[in-house]
């Protein structure tokens, strides 16, 4: 399936097969990639659904959807710089199989644009791995630059690593899809 043949949107979690694919984002080790953590509490799913239906104004996922098929989610969540400047750092999670396909960059350049339209944020982050090159190219694509290298920020596999961190300003030319 390549990428020119899919309709890829966003929507809110709706239901219980979407419930399932966050669970396994939460038990299953090569699921995730790097961002793996450690096994979560699969019940917290279901207790975040019912709260919210994951769509705080603080924090949220939305569904990727791709031709039709629920291929992973996004996620942004707030936070504030010198306590005036509010951001929201994002994030996105693929299924392995929807991995290499274009959906990845043009999914998080959607959702910027979600809420760029839907918040007064004037900054939106990303952080990545050092070694993600194939998400650091993803971000340059959904319109964000590189702002640096954010030195052993991140503890994973017994050791602490560094990050890339790149943002993308309300002002910025957003990327054509």
């Amino acid at each position: 399936m390549a990428v020119t043949d899919l309709s890829i949107r966003l929507r809110p979690v709706a239901d219980e097969d979407d419930l399932d694919m966050f669970r396994r984002f939460c038990v299953e080790p090569g699921l995730i990639g790097l961002d793996w953590r450690g096994f979560q509490d699969v019940q917290r799913v279901a207790k975040r659904f019912a709260e919210d239906g994951f769509l705080g104004e603080r924090d949220g996922r939305l569904v990727v959807d791709a031709g039709g098929k629920r291929v992973g989610f996004v996620s942004y969540t707030e936070g504030v710089y010198a306590g005036r400047g509010p951001y929201f750092e994002i994030g996105i999670a693929l299924l392995p199989e929807f991995r290499g396909r274009g959906i990845g960059w043009r999914a998080q350049a959607m959702l910027c644009e979600y809420l760029f339209t839907h918040s007064p944020v004037q900054r939106i982050q990303a952080g990545t791995h050092a070694e993600n090159v194939v998400e650091q190219r993803s971000l340059v694509k959904a319109g964000f630059q590189l702002e640096g290298v954010v030195r052993a920020c991140e503890f994973r596999d017994g050791a602490w690593r560094d990050g890339h961190l790149f943002s993308r300003l309300r002002t910025d030319p957003a990327p054509p899809l």
